[in-house]
C-alpha cells in the first residue's frame, strides 16, 4: 500500500495552484490592490497613501512575500530548470492563442494582465510540483546533487 508521501493528488496540486495565485496576485495585480501598489509605488510618489504608514505591517508583509517567491521559483527551478520552465511558458502561450482565436478569451485591457498572471502562477504550480507528477508517470525520483 503507497503511502501519502509517494505522490500527489489533485488535492496537492490544487492547493499549490491556490497559493501560487495568491502570491502572484498579492504581488501585483490589474486592480490596483496589491504590495506593490500598496507599498512600493508610494516610495517613488506614485499611488495613493503614506509610505511610512503600518511600516511593520508592510514589512513582514513583503518578507513573507519574498519568502513565498524563493521558495516557489527555487522549486520549480530544481525540478524543471530553463528549458523546462520556457515549454510550460509556451504550452500556456499556446493555450491563450487558442483560446483567442477562438474568440473565448478577448485580448483586451486588463484580461491580458489576469491571463499572464494565471500563467505564472500555473508555471509556479507545475514547477512545485513536477518532481512529484514525474515520480508517479516515471516512478523515478529526482535528487538534488551535493557536493
Amino acid at each position: 500500500m503507497a503511502s501519502s508521501s509517494d505522490g500527489i493528488s489533485w488535492g496537492g496540486i490544487g492547493a499549490r495552484f491556490v497559493f501560487a495565485l495568491l502570491l502572484v496576485y498579492a504581488t501585483w495585480n490589474p486592480m490596483a490592490k496589491s504590495f506593490t501598489h500598496w507599498v512600493i509605488l508610494p516610495l517613488f510618489g506614485r499611488g495613493t497613501g503614506d509610505a511610512a504608514a503600518n511600516a511593520p505591517v508592510k514589512f513582514l508583509l513583503g518578507i513573507a512575500l519574498v519568502i513565498g517567491w524563493v521558495v516557489y521559483v527555487q522549486a520549480t527551478r530544481r525540478s524543471l530548470g530553463l528549458a523546462g520552465a520556457v515549454l510550460v511558458a509556451a504550452i500556456c502561450g499556446g493555450i491563450v492563442w487558442l483560446l483567442t482565436s477562438y474568440r473565448i478569451v478577448a485580448m483586451q485591457g486588463a484580461a491580458i494582465a489576469h491571463i499572464i498572471l494565471v500563467s505564472v502562477a500555473v508555471l509556479l504550480t507545475i514547477g512545485m510540483s513536477w518532481s512529484h507528477l514525474s515520480r508517479k508517470l516515471t516512478g523515478q525520483i529526482d535528487t538534488d546533487t551535493v557536493e
